[in-house]
């Protein structure tokens, strides 16, 4: 007799004991982009069950390009921890604005609907890293 599972993860063995079976999010549930038409669901609503990472920045902007991969590196490595939501500045003006961002890059992490950290300017992949694990 062979395991079978069902769609909530609850599988049945040959004896037949369930086992339930642990999901790991996936990349487009941990790293997404959003908008400000979005930002209450994405960010304030979403940071009430896990911390989430804003990121603003802009395609034109070097060290956003820089900045970006080793946050999503880092977002990724925290299996979940903490989800990245990233803004592009260009074609959401408002959400920086609200947020007093004067320059890019610019993180905020939301916990429960708060601001608990936020950095503006790149940093090594250490320091980030360090910096995500301070704040959630």
């Amino acid at each position: 007799m062979t395991n079978q599972t069902f769609s909530m993860g609850t599988s049945f063995n040959a004896g037949g004991t369930a086992t339930v079976a642990q999901t790991t999010p996936s990349a487009s549930q941990i790293v997404k982009d959003s908008n400000t038409a979005n930002f209450m669901s994405d960010v304030i609503e979403a940071s009430k069950s896990v911390p989430v990472l804003v990121d603003f920045w802009a395609p034109w902007c070097g060290p956003c390009k820089q900045l970006t991969p080793a946050i999503e590196s880092a977002v990724r490595a925290a299996g979940g921890a903490v989800k990245l939501v990233k803004i592009n500045v260009d074609e959401n003006p408002d959400s920086p604005a609200q947020m007093g961002v004067r320059g890019i890059p610019a993180l905020f992490i939301f916990n429960d609907g708060e601001v608990v950290s936020n950095r503006a300017g790149a940093a090594p992949k250490a320091a980030l890293q360090s910096w995500i694990d301070q704040s959630i």
